[in-house]
């Protein structure tokens, strides 16, 4: 059932990325994609038990973009998401708080700590 999923993920994966590359004015060179532990166990028995279970079917997600994107020649830059923010804010210096909190409060809601994640992470990676 995995070996399904795997399939159908990288299939639908391979065309959403494919239409969104050529929907861009200009090509896709990288993609931003949370890392995961090195390491991680491949067996289903191993994945199966504390503690890897309940991040088994994230690391598969991501490992599948980052297979797809290679597959396309884009480079593929890992970030740690409980740092990424802090790590953007070293770069961007005093004006941090500005481009990773201001968008909520020009944009309102949605803005999230994920789209906050997701731009500092651009921002490290760039």
């Amino acid at each position: 059932m995995i070996a399904k999923v795997r399939a159908s993920v990288m299939k639908i994966t391979a065309v959403s990325m494919d239409e969104l590359a050529s929907a861009l004015p200009a090509p896709i060179t990288a993609l931003a994609i949370r890392g995961w532990q090195s390491g991680f166990p491949k067996d289903i028995a191993t994945q199966r038990r504390p503690p890897y279970e309940s991040r088994a079917d994230s690391i598969m997600y991501c490992q599948v973009l980052a297979e797809v994107a290679a597959e396309r020649g884009w480079d593929i830059c890992t970030y740690d998401a409980k740092n990424v923010e802090a790590e953007a804010a070293a770069i961007l210096g005093p004006r941090a708080d500005e481009v990773l909190h201001g968008p909520r409060t020009t944009l309102g809601l949605p803005w999230s700590k994920d789209h906050r994640t997701a731009l500092a992470a651009t921002i490290v990676t760039a």
